[in-house]
């Protein structure tokens, strides 16, 4: 550490008011799983990947079969002709069961997410790839549905409900399908990023959702429904102004969730020291986009719940990788720690928004498919600190409590974050190193205190416990720790 650097340290430490409450609940910390060829079974690291999502025992869990790979995401890739259907769950099974038998005991939110390009109006009709492993980033065409009732449309994602819940469905021509799945799924998500797939106005997503869920209740009617999944909800206020306004809806219509995402993306030429500096402040500009929803949510729809169910960092050289030959740049180890600490950033102050749901993204990335997201290691199924922030989190803070301020004269400072919670009677704070440097926080009232710490030494093994002996602890750089109290 400069010179420099240590004339900018925070003397003081945070005094927490624990009787000042700011929610009554917590945010349930959780994450994403998007279906890749690595989650496929006889990938080398299948029985890892849903292995280590089944010890985090998370709420609210994502799920989405995403469009890239669409015989993975779409179940009848061909429209129905001549009394003949093309539904096939052959490929699109066994990850999705994976995954719901990896969640059992968990609420979880399905997202499947791609409309069957043949419901467009196009030119040409929708070519695949052969190999199912194989990306294909281009074939979803068209703005407008070929059947302006809807119908189509809305049949379809009830036939994907009825299959996993229902044990099967009649296709369009009567014929039964049986699946013999009774899964339970709390909450079906409607379409992924409309404001970036199909051009789709607001209007249009509304107009899709509510035939989605007038379809989809006829079949599952204690189904919750998630709304928007919005990818730039700063550039889209009118999505939410006109969606969430229930006289937009059809009649009797719910609005029981809302969700949005961020990602911290850095410019090509920052170095890991700038990027430190670039994921606060564009998590800071995203937390301004919060409260600006909020603000709609409750005026027209205050009983909607939010949850930003894709949060996590992409790296510049990631957005290169559909370029022809294009070669994937190593990750530096503390850059998965960056990533981990500005999603327990957000965390802490979503929690104390009153966000409901703050969901990582996500469990599998790997070269080609945004590595940089990733939360295990694409050769061995091993978590890295991503995974470990998450399963700190959701260890101290998953079983609900209150939020606590701070005191009146409780200093801030600009290089770490600190977020005060009551859980299961214990109480706990979160801190979260903003910089790759160590801090020495100052902490009245926390002699004996445990600290659990992910730093750059755990990388990805997990936390280290350790029990302060003054009042002072030392917070490495770019750490996340929870510090408890004894009872």
């Amino acid at each position: 550490m400069s010179d420099s650097d240590s004339v900018l340290e925070t003397p003081a430490g945070p005094k927490v008011d624990w009787g000042r409450v700011l929610q009554e609940k917590i945010t349930a910390p959780t994450l994403q799983v998007v279906v890749n060829p690595l989650l496929r079974r006889g990938s080398p690291i299948h029985r890892r990947a849903f292995d280590e999502l089944r010890k985090l025992g998370a709420d609210y869990v994502r799920f989405v079969p995403w469009f890239p790979y669409p015989r993975l995401s779409i179940a009848e890739l061909y429209p129905p002709a001549d009394g003949k259907t093309s539904w096939d769950f052959t490929l699109v099974d066994p990850p999705t069961i994976d995954f719901l038998e990896a969640t059992q005991g968990h609420s979880v939110m399905l997202n499947f997410s791609t409309i069957p390009p043949w419901m467009f109006k196009t030119e040409q009709p929708p070519a695949y790839p052969d190999d199912p492993d194989q990306p294909i980033w281009d074939y979803q065409k068209g703005t407008e549905l070929r059947d302006p009732s809807l119908k189509e449309f809305g049949d379809y994602f009830a036939r994907l409900v009825a299959w996993y819940t229902q044990g099967g469905f009649e296709d369009e021509y009567g014929q039964r399908h049986e699946s013999g799945h009774h899964y339970k799924i709390a909450c079906w998500e409607v379409l992924n990023e409309p404001d970036f797939e199909h051009g789709t106005t607001p209007e249009q997503y509304t107009e899709r959702y509510d035939a989605a869920v007038s379809a989809i209740r006829r079949v599952a009617p204690d189904m919750q429904f998630v709304g928007l999944s919005l990818a730039m909800p700063s550039w889209s206020p009118h999505f939410f102004e006109h969606f969430l306004n229930p006289q937009n809806h059809r009649p009797g219509i719910p609005l029981d969730w809302i969700s949005y995402h961020f990602y911290a993306v850095p410019a090509p030429d920052e170095s890991l020291d700038v990027q430190q500096h670039t994921y606060f402040a564009q998590a800071d500009g995203f937390l301004n986009t919060v409260r600006y929803v909020e603000t709609i949510r409750r005026r027209l729809s205050p009983h909607t719940r939010t949850t930003i169910n894709e949060i996590g960092a992409i790296r510049a050289d990631d957005m290169l990788q559909s370029r022809p030959g294009h070669v994937a740049e190593p990750i530096p180890p503390a850059y998965w720690n960056l990533a981990a600490a500005t999603y327990a950033y957000l965390f802490a102050h979503l929690a104390a928004l009153g966000i409901d749901v703050a969901g990582e993204s996500q469990l599998v990335g790997y070269p080609s498919q945004f590595p940089s997201v990733t939360m295990v290691d694409w050769n061995t199924g091993a978590p890295n600190a991503r995974y470990r922030v998450l399963e700190l989190l959701l260890k101290h803070f998953a079983a609900g409590g209150q939020v606590v301020g701070m005191a009146a004269d409780s200093p801030r400072s600009p290089f770490y974050h600190a977020q005060a919670f009551v859980t299961r009677g214990r109480r706990a704070l979160l801190l979260v190193n903003k910089r790759d440097r160590s801090q020495a926080i100052a902490l009245p009232g926390f002699a004996g205190a445990t600290a659990e710490v992910v730093d750059q030494g755990t990388a990805g093994g997990p936390a280290r416990s350790e029990r302060l002996a003054g009042e002072t602890f030392d917070l490495p750089g770019l750490a996340v720790a929870v510090l408890t109290l004894p009872e």
